[in-house]
């Protein structure tokens, strides 16, 4: 689904209320705006205790070289 947003007089943009259900976005979070490519996104910082397990699972018997531990 693809929104068109406009840029107020002052340079901000309402995020829509469907993405900010779906990223679960809260008033006073913090955002990265990074510019890439030609356009802006928007990355939501996550808290480290957040990110605790989100790497579970993950396949780490990757081959090493001998002096690599």
């Amino acid at each position: 689904m693809v929104t068109t947003v406009t840029i107020s007089p002052k340079y901000q943009v309402v995020i829509p209320k469907h993405i900010r259900k779906k990223l679960n976005l809260h008033p006073g979070q913090r955002i990265q705006a990074v510019e890439y490519d030609g356009r802006i996104e928007l990355v939501p910082m996550r808290s480290i205790q957040s990110m605790k397990g989100f790497l579970s699972g993950i396949d780490t018997s990757v081959p090493r070289d001998g002096d690599r531990i």
